[in-house]
């Protein structure tokens, strides 16, 4: 089977990498169509072939974040639709729609075609669900990674038996231990609706406990780092290359996710638990479930900063409880396998190809 994997604004180079490997492996013949990736290297492609179709320009003159950048990559749109409509393959799946405004009017796809709402309706354009009815109208098959977000998503399609549910993978990775027993990591891009300040005064309200904070802002950090004042914190900001990824996920008792709800699933604690690092998590979207399913760490009420602080309380202090998290995790990274989720897309494709 061919198959035109497809993230236009590269949001994802991970993801797209670790699915594209996993389905040659699985015997489809795959093509990655994104962009530039403007932060930093991405993975070799492994048994699949990668053009960077979608915005030439602004992904090589911005090289970081750039509100001059828009105004090109939206004129650069359109190109990228047509060239995409050029390449031929059994089925199109396209993993980000990135200017959805623009394809509700251009966007209709050409060959059997998957989509994966990894943010469900994205915060831009979520207050318009009519928007999200026409475009989502246009695939054959939309997969969610949660039975929450499946269950969201039913409303808005005419025939929700088009719904699918992959749980998203895990990243494994093996970093070099070095916990101390006492540390709190908050990872990834810093946002609004990440929470980043429940993890401060969560941490706070631990006794003894230190956090790093590893990410790359996309707000004002003062407020953070005034909020921090008195506390244990490291802040290691940026775009972080793996190595230094690896780094924080080593030192890391257990991982923190007190997000609001705006999302369906997160990567990042994806990375947590196929590092073996134990999650506590708010009970937001889908991010709680495979903490739930294999009992990788905590879940607590969306909000509730002190139970977010005693969930991490309790898994600092008590040894058996945090063993057990810890092979939550390990059960997670067994059981939510890139190859797995091959099958079951290809299962999906074999649906409507």
């Amino acid at each position: 089977m061919r198959v035109l994997l497809a993230d236009p604004p590269a949001f994802t180079p991970t993801y797209d990498h670790e699915l594209a490997a996993a389905l040659a492996r699985a015997g489809a013949e795959v093509e990655l169509v994104t962009s530039r990736f403007r932060f930093g290297e991405t993975p070799v492609p492994d048994g699949y072939e990668r053009v960077d179709l979608f915005y030439p320009l602004s992904s090589r003159l911005f090289r970081g974040r750039s509100r001059l950048r828009v105004p090109l990559k939206v004129a650069e749109h359109p190109i990228g639709l047509a060239a995409l409509r050029r390449r031929r393959a059994d089925v199109l799946h396209l993993q980000w729609l990135a200017a959805p405004e623009l394809d509700d009017t251009l966007l209709r796809p050409h060959l059997p075609s998957v989509f994966t709402a990894h943010d469900l309706l994205p915060r831009r354009t979520a207050g318009r669900p009519d928007l999200w009815r026409r475009l989502l109208s246009r695939f054959d098959r939309v997969i969610v990674h949660s039975l929450y977000g499946r269950d969201t998503l039913a409303v808005l399609l005419d025939d929700p038996a088009r719904l699918r549910v992959v749980p998203h993978p895990v990243f494994p990775s093996d970093p070099e231990r070095r916990d101390d027993g006492r540390t709190v990591l908050c990872f990834g891009v810093i946002r609004p609706y990440k929470g980043l300040g429940d993890a401060i005064e969560a941490v706070r309200r631990v006794d003894d406990a230190r956090l790093i904070v590893a990410g790359d802002p996309l707000e004002p950090m003062d407020p953070y780092r005034a909020a921090a004042a008195g506390l244990e914190v490291d802040w290691r900001l940026g775009y972080l290359p793996q190595a230094e990824v690896d780094r924080a996920f080593g030192e890391a008792t257990v991982a923190v996710f007190p997000y609001r709800p705006e999302l369906d699933q997160s990567g990042a604690l994806l990375r947590a638990l196929g590092a073996g690092v134990p999650a506590v998590a708010y009970d937001v979207g889908g991010v709680a479930e495979p903490v739930l399913r294999f009992g990788a760490g905590r879940v607590v009420p969306a909000g509730d900063v002190a139970a977010l602080a005693g969930a991490v309380a309790e898994l600092l202090a008590d040894r058996d409880a945090l063993d057990e998290a810890r092979a939550g995790a390990r059960r997670a990274r067994e059981e939510l396998t890139w190859d797995a989720a091959a099958r079951t897309h290809l299962t999906i494709y074999g649906e409507i190809a």
